[in-house]
């Protein structure tokens, strides 16, 4: 298994509010994570490095390998940090209010867990297709479902930054989670909203089905989002499975 990841500024945002980690647990059990912060500069950049390495930091520390152990702990783990979050945020005038969107995978042998609160999203491409595994936690997303919009649309609608779920409100918070097999060849894309907005899923899929490394299909990522506008942050996090590696050590 390979894993890259790159977050990039964007063209028109002055601070990066995104944030990315790739973890091990005790047995080498590998989760990826993308969170996308919000609440001003100071308080977008917390609210996402808080939601990566709190759940980085814990995710080292546990020795979990089974698909309900594993998805028991993301909904717990999320939770926690949602909570941790709000409360900063309500520690003072400058951060009050902030939050993230976080999105998730862990790999287990087989099979991908992915747990989500947001729009930032989790992709699988298998040749020849591109399927979106995450469904976006926003009003546009709403409209697309009730046919108001088309999802061409959505990607320039201008209330497309709000959302109806995230990470740093009070009370619980409900968390997504799907299990989907893996094969050989196989790659997983997590991304934020920078990446999404900016590239149509065939601009996504051509890229990643280009004959070059991961690491420079993950800079072609970046790069497609910056010159389709770059309106935002752009961090993307690809995964590729090969027969012998599925679930063990990063590459």
């Amino acid at each position: 298994m390979q894993i890259e990841f790159q977050t990039n500024v964007g063209r028109k945002r002055k601070s990066n509010q995104d944030t990315v980690g790739v973890f091990e647990n005790k047995l080498g059990i590998v989760i990826g994570i993308v969170a996308d912060g919000m609440g001003g500069h100071q308080a977008g950049d917390t609210a996402s490095q808080l939601a990566v390495t709190g759940l980085g930091t814990s995710w080292e520390k546990t020795a979990l390998e089974t698909q309900e152990e594993v998805a028991r702990w993301l909904i717990s783990a999320i939770q926690k940090e949602n909570r941790e979050i709000y409360a900063e945020g309500s520690s003072s005038p400058e951060k009050f209010g902030m939050g993230t969107t976080i999105v998730v995978a862990a790999i287990l042998k087989d099979e991908l867990l992915l747990a989500h609160v947001g729009d930032s999203r989790g992709y699988i491409v298998r040749k020849p297709t591109i399927k979106q595994l995450t469904s976006d936690h926003s009003l546009v997303n709403e409209l697309v479902k009730t046919g108001e919009i088309t999802t061409a649309m959505a990607r320039r609608h201008p209330k497309k930054n709000v959302l109806l779920r995230s990470v740093g409100v009070p009370g619980e918070i409900e968390v997504d989670l799907s299990v989907t097999s893996v094969k050989e060849n196989d790659y997983v894309l997590l991304c934020s909203d920078g990446l999404s907005n900016m590239l149509d899923d065939e601009e996504i899929k051509e890229i990643i089905l280009k004959d070059m490394s991961l690491e420079q299909k993950v800079t072609l990522l970046v790069d497609g989002a910056n010159e389709a506008g770059g309106s935002d942050n752009i961090t993307v996090l690809l995964i590729n499975f090969d027969e012998n590696n599925k679930g063990g050590e990063i590459e």
